[in-house]
């Protein structure tokens, strides 16, 4: 058990370090681009769940984000008591450039490697 947690916060560790190259903030900055991306139909409340961040620090930097033009927030078509994240053209420029520039660092990686990261994330979102 212990090697599969380690495991886990050893991916963790390297990754953040990876990720955090610029600097702490822009990686928080990017890491919410995606989020909004990658969830773009979910509430602000589950992103900031699954960011793992406190909500105060998670409102200062989406409102940065919206006051740069990156994101917008609006209210959900679903249920107008949350609110949605929705990334703009010039979010979808600035996080393509952010992973683009992680992608030349880290260079190719092969197939196998990416079907089990696939796996891992699928994983992980079913406990978060």
């Amino acid at each position: 058990m212990m090697n599969k947690i380690g495991g886990l916060i050893e991916l963790e560790a390297l990754l953040e370090n990876i990720l955090k190259k610029k600097s702490e903030r822009a990686f928080l900055k990017h890491k919410i681009l995606y989020f909004a991306y990658l969830y773009e139909n979910l509430s602000v409340g589950m992103i900031v769940e699954k960011l793992g961040i406190k909500k105060t620090n998670f409102a200062l930097i989406t409102r940065e984000l919206e006051k740069e033009g990156l994101i917008k927030i609006n209210k959900s078509q679903m249920d107008k008591r949350c609110h949605v994240l929705t990334l703009t053209v010039e979010g979808m420029n600035v996080l393509y450039k952010y992973i683009s520039s992680i992608n030349d660092l880290v260079g190719p990686i092969s197939e196998d490697l990416e079907n089990n990261t696939k796996k891992l994330c699928e994983y992980l979102n079913k406990i978060v």
